[in-house]
């Protein structure tokens, strides 16, 4: 069978200059940030844009997020202020500052068939590989009651900042923001097929820990109706893991119930009145370190979408600091 191959332009963003239209392409990796700063990806001479503006990340669907980086000016999506990541379509118009912008995404027409025809054996082997693995989900608290009581602009700049220092912690801790799901992120560590020692699962309680005190600060920062709350529920487990990237480029992301629990886990701490829960499999890996039985304790959770009750490890942002000491 012969392909046919349609190849438009790549995802790029449209910049309109009286000297005539430049592009800023969108390749090569998966998240790009703009501003006046040349550490950014696409630097803007544009004194009403923040030195880190904003960022464009690409997800394992395909799909691209614009994410305010608490910039002061704010950022525009076809024409309306924009405080939690949200998903461009082809030809959104985007403004920061007094900058114009156009986000180009045209679809790419693939014989999907001979595609995979062309090296059949090495997308066998990266498409689909189990993996142990370990998936924390944090969500901020009372995000609804907040946007309607909190000026708009403001709204934007905490959260904002929020995303955007959280990216680094996560970063910093040997991960990456997988999902963006509203005022929600999802990150997910790899382990190595012999487990998980104690030492590595307690990086992923640090930058737990950061990612509390980050949200502290930012209440300390901002004039708010009330401090900003956060819950996170960490699962570990072994999961199928997806390699949605190109061979240039690899961008693994991970499905299955690991990954749904520690979404449900998460939700539970509200039930339970707790900051963190712990799945089965994360406490396993840390049930040997002192004080852990006095920091997390066992409770019952119903989680949704389970038949039976789960078993949860679960406690407060206090207890962790203890437990990190």
């Amino acid at each position: 069978m012969s392909a046919t191959v349609v190849t438009l332009q790549p995802p790029h963003l449209l910049l309109r200059t009286e000297a005539g239209d430049r592009y800023l392409p969108l390749v090569g990796k998966n998240c790009w940030t703009i501003g006046r700063s040349k550490d950014n990806t696409f630097v803007l001479a544009d004194k009403w844009i923040s030195r880190n503006h904003v960022m464009i990340q690409q997800m394992d669907t395909g799909d691209f997020y614009l994410i305010d980086l608490g910039s002061r000016n704010g950022s525009f999506v076809n024409g309306r202020r924009v405080s939690i990541p949200v998903t461009l379509k082809d030809a959104d118009d985007l403004l920061f500052g007094q900058t114009e912008l156009e986000f180009r995404c045209p679809d790419l027409e693939i014989d999907i068939e001979s595609a995979i025809d062309i090296d059949s054996q090495d997308f066998t082997a990266t498409l689909h590989v189990r993996r142990l693995i370990s998936v924390m989900v944090m969500d901020i608290r009372d995000f609804t009651v907040l946007t309607r009581k909190l000026d708009e602009r403001v709204l934007s700049e905490v959260i904002g900042s929020w995303f955007r220092q959280a990216g680094d912690i996560i970063r910093n801790h040997g991960s990456w923001v997988d999902k963006y799901i509203g005022d929600a992120i999802m990150a997910v560590w790899f382990h190595g097929a012999q487990g998980v020692n104690s030492t590595e699962m307690l990086g992923i309680f640090q930058a737990l820990r950061d990612l509390h005190e980050v949200t502290e600060e930012l209440s300390k920062t901002y004039p708010l109706p009330f401090p900003l709350r956060v819950g996170a529920g960490i699962n570990t487990g072994y999961a199928m893991v997806s390699n949605a990237g190109s061979s240039e480029r690899s961008d693994y992301t991970a499905l299955g119930d690991t990954v749904n629990a520690a979404f449900r886990l998460e939700s539970s701490t509200k039930e339970i009145g707790m900051d963190i829960a712990l799945g089965e499999g994360t406490y396993k890996y840390i049930s040997d370190l002192a004080n852990v039985h006095q920091v997390f304790k066992q409770y019952k959770v119903h989680l949704k979408g389970y038949d039976i009750p789960s078993i949860t490890y679960a406690g407060t942002f206090n207890n962790l600091n203890n437990f990190l000491g």
